[in-house]
């Protein structure tokens, strides 16, 4: 789709975020870094990885890009293993030249949250069809790696070495793409109780066993990410949101990425704003949205971040794809696209099953 007014995007456009010829630029200029094989790198003659390439393709899917998405999605079958993984990052040139062979498994996970978010979107069943494999190869390895306590170990080597230390941002991920690729099971009649039981457990390890996982706590996606994703919900997500509050939010400024470094981040700040939408605070995410305005490059793209202290500019020297995408899924979760709010809200998503604890070690 090409040529597209103002008017198409009207579901973008939030007081003091978008206007309506502010989201057409970011998703032109969006479009524009798109690869003509369907590849979406951070910028161009940048690596693209898996999770991020997938986030971009789901912001393009809430603009009404389905056909510039499912090109996205074609590439990521194109590029995958045989054993179901997707390496860590790709050169930007054509077709799958890897950067790093290391295969992390909150990437291998996430496809399957766009592709059931390009579901929602489009209804294309043929669609849904010729990704099931991808699908259930990916979560197959990703499930592989879990741990007895439920967590998921975050990557394996180069050489195929497990690393079964856990990453709770990256199991809380993982724990949303669990249920995403449930959905698609379910949608297509293909039960996999071990996926439910799995999910379960990981979901227990997150919610009460934050000691199964590495202290990442200085990152701010670890303060959010259990709640982003789905685990963590109701007064337990209020409570940790509130929690987390000060130490991370820079008032009209955004969040930080990691304590103490004076440096706020556009795709963090953007993923909070998800999560207080999640957790019915639509207020305090638009507040958020627009804090990280001063983001906003000319281009319609958006700066990766920026330190307020010291030498203060935006920092690294980049526009990322990833950064514009998490910002256009906020906003159409806070403008009710229905398939941005069935995948980030979760009322349709399978919850899995309850662990047995005899499994997990635990109560």
């Amino acid at each position: 789709m090409t040529g597209r007014g103002p008017e198409a995007v009207e579901h973008l456009v939030l007081p003091g975020v978008l206007t309506a010829e502010q989201a057409t630029r970011t998703v032109a200029a969006l479009r524009a870094v798109q690869r003509p094989d369907g590849a979406i790198p951070w910028f161009r003659g940048h690596h693209l990885d898996p999770w991020d390439h997938t986030e971009a393709a789901m912001a393009l899917d809430a603009a009404g890009e389905s056909g510039a998405a499912a090109r996205a999605y074609e590439w990521l079958a194109r590029a995958q293993n045989e054993d179901g993984s997707w390496y860590a990052s790709y050169e930007d040139a054509d077709g799958a030249v890897p950067r790093s062979r290391v295969r992390e498994t909150n990437f291998c996970a996430y496809p399957a949250v766009g592709i059931w978010h390009h579901y929602l979107a489009t209804g294309d069943d043929g669609f849904l069809d010729r990704m099931w494999p991808v699908v259930h190869a990916a979560i197959e390895f990703v499930l592989a790696l879990q741990q007895p306590g439920g967590e998921i170990g975050w990557k394996r080597e180069e050489d195929g070495t497990p690393v079964n230390d856990a990453l709770l941002t990256g199991s809380s991920s993982i724990y949303q793409a669990l249920r995403c690729a449930l959905a698609i099971a379910e949608e297509r009649e293909e039960p996999q109780p071990d996926w439910e039981l799995a999910a379960g457990a990981l979901a227990h390890a997150i919610g009460a066993h934050p000691e199964r996982f590495l202290d990442k706590s200085r990152y701010s996606m670890d303060w959010y990410y259990p709640v982003l994703g789905g685990a963590v919900t109701g007064a337990a997500a209020t409570a940790r949101i509130e929690e987390g509050w000060n130490r991370f939010v820079v008032p009209e400024l955004g969040v930080r990425c990691v304590l103490p470094n004076p440096w706020v981040t556009g795709g963090e700040s953007c993923e909070l704003a998800l999560a207080l939408w999640v957790t019915g605070e639509s207020d305090r995410a638009l507040e958020i949205l627009q804090s990280v305005q001063h983001l906003r490059a000319g281009n319609g793209m958006y700066w990766t971040g920026y330190v307020f202290e010291g030498n203060i500019a935006f920092w690294p020297d980049e526009q990322t794809t990833w950064t514009a995408g998490s910002l256009l899924l906020a906003v159409a979760a806070l403008g009710g696209d229905e398939a941005t709010t069935a995948v980030f809200g979760g009322e349709r998503l399978p919850l899995g099953l309850a662990p047995d604890c005899a499994v997990c070690g635990t109560p």
